[in-house]
């Protein structure tokens, strides 16, 4: 299962009609991107999780099947990859039930990276931390999308609403140590978020922030790194 929805999740995109985002037009109160939405080129990172999920279920088929340690984590990556699966056809549909469901691929994501083994950390726990470092951005600005959209929140305030459910939840994870991939993909995302808010030029404490927080992260996964390599 978890080499079937690896592949089924990354050739998604391919099988569905392009999605660049939310449409305006399919809330209340239209509203336009906002300034949390990471640049265009930030979504690259989704060719190397892809690719990355996918070898890392096909290494776990051939090479780990009766691990136990793997098998912990199959379970969660399932019930996120599940979802993620449909995704894009959810979003097209439903920006609410599309805000629901990136949320339960997160909340799973980051339950399977907790539980991925020290060892053969570039096979699966540095994958799994690319993944939910992305999604924990990404979720909230799914969210702060649709509050602006469904409310007369301000675009703006739902931005900052949004920065801060991302660094909450990311303060969080990376107290937890998790795999130097999370904090990359999160890294890269604020990065994105940065530029994207610079475009707009009215954006300013948004921008500190998201670097500021880029630095800390970009700090610790350098510790990290150093720490691991001296082990």
């Amino acid at each position: 299962m978890v080499v079937a929805l690896s592949i089924g999740f990354s050739v998604s995109p391919l099988l569905s009609e392009p999605f660049t985002g939310y449409e305006a037009d399919v809330f209340p109160y239209p509203t336009p991107p906002l300034a949390l939405q990471p640049a265009g080129y930030a979504f690259s990172i989704w060719a190397v999780i892809y690719l990355w999920l996918i070898v890392a279920a096909v290494f776990g088929f051939l090479s780990r099947r009766l691990d136990g340690a793997w098998d912990a984590t199959r379970l969660p990556l399932i019930l996120s990859l599940g979802p993620g699966t449909f995704w894009i056809a959810i979003a097209l549909a439903s920006p609410i039930w599309a805000t629901i469901g990136i949320f339960i691929m997160l909340a799973t994501a980051l339950w399977a990276m907790s539980l991925a083994p020290k060892t053969d950390r570039l096979w699966l726990a540095t994958p799994l931390g690319l993944y939910a470092g992305w999604l924990t951005a990404a979720a909230f600005v799914s969210a702060a999308t649709t509050l602006a959209g469904y409310t007369a929140v301000s675009g703006q305030a739902a931005s900052f609403i949004g920065l801060f459910g991302v660094l909450t939840v990311g303060i969080l994870a990376l107290l937890r140590r998790p795999p130097l991939g999370y904090g990359i993909a999160l890294a890269w995302a604020l990065i994105g978020v940065t530029v994207s808010a610079l475009t707009r030029g009215d954006q300013a404490v948004l921008v500190a922030l998201s670097a500021c927080a880029v630095i800390v992260i970009s700090v610790w996964a350098g510790r990290q790194a150093l720490s691991r390599a001296r082990n």
